[in-house]
């Protein structure tokens, strides 16, 4: 009897990294900004390669984001890597003023997002960081599903003309998206298409949405499944097609369901309001333990998800 091989998982930041060692090859503006985070972000290849282009101003995330706008406002690209609760909690203040009011074209690349550092507890998930940026104007919120995405998604940062968050994942996934996918700021990706219920998914569980499609599938619920990369812009085509075409919306997100959850009920409620449930972590800090079973806890499983699909069907 043959069975089917498990997919390979991948960690993201082996894609940032690489793709940062050849856009910094090409172009000397290239630097890395760190807060003393050199090896969580697996940023060695680089330094090793680049020193004087690594900038470690240690322990101090507020210090390193205005560093940042500095050397963007000198004529540098600066991505600045840092565990994500810390970039996004701790110099939140710099990032919508340095960053996002002055426009200056500085990346952030929030490493370890959602709930990686399980163990860890609250204090180092970062779960609310998508409904945090996704409130700043002018700032482009890119949450990348797998490591060809992760790859062309730090190359388009290193040209936009403004500022941009990346989230970097540590938490193995598989390829998700087609051969051939180039990625499109503001452009969801149909990934299985289905008439009774659309899954809207971002990240780390996209993998996820698609298994909980194969589960609804087998009880005779045709899913549609859409990657969203970008929590701002929205694709608010896909979501507003997805509303009329299939007439039901499932989120589903590693953090607080007011990211990517929230945008999209806020614009379907405004122009084409369906019946949606919302996957992801809920007004709660996320408890201690490993990354799998809080996923588990939280329902955001295949079995979650398909579960939330068929509450809001009613079946």
């Amino acid at each position: 009897m043959s069975t089917t091989a498990p997919p390979q998982l991948h960690d993201c930041r082996d894609a940032y990294v690489a793709t940062l060692v050849e856009l910094a090859e090409q172009d000397p503006r290239i630097v890395a900004v760190v807060n003393d985070s050199v090896g969580s972000s697996k940023l060695g290849p680089f330094g090793a390669k680049f020193g004087e282009r690594l900038v470690n101003v240690g322990i101090a995330e507020q210090d390193m984001v205005g560093v940042a706008a500095g050397l963007a406002n000198g004529g540098k690209i600066p991505f600045v890597s840092a565990a994500a609760c810390f970039l996004t909690a701790r110099a939140m203040e710099q990032i919508k003023v340095d960053a996002a009011y002055s426009q200056h074209h500085v990346v952030l690349c929030g490493m370890s997002p959602g709930m990686a550092y399980g163990e860890l507890g609250p204090t180092h998930h970062s779960i609310e960081d998508l409904a945090w940026l996704r409130a700043i104007p002018g700032l482009t919120v890119i949450v990348p599903s797998d490591p060809e995405e992760t790859a062309q998604a730090v190359r388009w940062a290193a040209q936009h003309d403004g500022p941009v968050f990346l989230r970097i994942s540590r938490m193995g996934v598989p390829d998700v998206n087609p051969e051939g996918y180039q990625f499109v700021p503001g452009r969801a990706v149909t990934l299985r298409d289905g008439t009774d219920v659309t899954l809207i998914a971002t990240g780390t569980v996209v993998s996820r949405a698609l298994a909980a499609a194969d589960l609804l599938a087998a009880s005779g619920v045709s899913a549609r499944v859409l990657s969203m990369p970008t929590i701002k812009p929205l694709d608010d085509d896909a979501v507003l097609a997805a509303a009329r075409e299939t007439g039901a919306i499932v989120t589903v997100e590693e953090a607080l369901t007011s990211g990517l959850g929230g945008a999209v009920a806020e614009l379907v409620v405004r122009h084409h309001p369906v019946p949606m449930r919302f996957v992801g972590v809920p007004d709660t800090f996320a408890p201690t333990g490993s990354v799998e079973w809080l996923l588990d806890h939280f329902g955001i499983s295949p079995q979650g998800v398909a579960d939330a699909a068929r509450d809001v069907l009613g079946r």
